[in-house]
């Protein structure tokens, strides 16, 4: 789950962020236009070799807003970073920059990850330095890579029991431990021990994870947000 827009806003390639109007800057507001924070962020990832291997934008109705995820490829193993951003030109956020193997950028103004590489308000000096600012954000994340990496390598090799496997699904839904209606825990069963994917098959902590989230994926947005990030605390807690 990356990208949900739900409150009007539409998706769009990056070549349309060209050609949308953006408002004149103001002595105490920064414009930055969408385009602008897109093309920053790109540049960045390629100097540092970082290959993009999917990307979305949303755009809402006025234009005043954009929503974007990047999806990077992590020296070509199979697992993928998500970078999500955010810019707007009517002082409703912060130009922002989120990342994680679990981000959700959605334009009900929700916007999580594992952690925030970015969070810049649209100050009169924020031009002055925007390359760096960009520039910096991208090394957070690029800095993260390695551990990120690690966590995720620990739960692909970690074999679950089916009994551990329906345990931990178990008191995920029965102790309220994940923020999510109990009538999904079934498709969180099938999902697992009936994966529609091959690559999860193998019945690891990875697996299991991954049965939640494609469970998820019925719930309307608010809901599937807050059962996602819960859903990560969750994990962080097994042993």
């Amino acid at each position: 789950m990356n990208m949900l827009l739900h409150r009007g806003a539409e998706k769009l390639g990056r070549q349309d962020l060209l050609a949308l109007p953006a408002p004149d800057s103001t002595q105490t507001h920064t414009i930055v236009p969408h385009h602008q924070l897109v093309e920053a962020t790109i540049e960045s990832l390629a100097y540092r070799q970082i290959k993009v291997v999917k990307e979305e934008y949303g755009i809402s109705k006025d234009a005043a807003k954009m929503f974007g995820v990047l999806t990077l490829d992590l020296d070509g193993n199979g697992l993928n970073l998500v970078l999500g951003l955010r810019n707007s030109h009517d002082k409703s956020f912060a130009l922002g920059m989120v990342a994680g193997y679990r981000v959700f950028v959605c334009d009900n103004l929700a916007f999580k990850g594992e952690f925030f590489a970015v969070a810049k308000k649209h100050s009169k000096r924020l031009m002055d330095g925007f390359a760096d600012t960009v520039s910096i954000g991208v090394d957070r994340v690029q800095r993260q890579f390695l551990p990120m990496q690690e966590r995720v390598s620990v739960w692909q090799n970690h074999q679950l029991p089916d009994s551990e496997a329906r345990q931990l699904i178990y008191k995920a839904f029965v102790y309220d431990e994940v923020d999510a209606p109990k009538h999904v825990m079934k498709d969180v069963d099938r999902h697992y021990f009936n994966p529609p994917h091959p690559e999860f098959e193998p019945r690891t902590l990875w697996s299991l994870q991954n049965a939640f989230t494609e469970a998820f994926k019925v719930l309307d947005p608010l809901p599937q947000y807050r059962a996602t990030a819960s859903l990560g605390e969750f994990f962080e807690t097994i042993n």
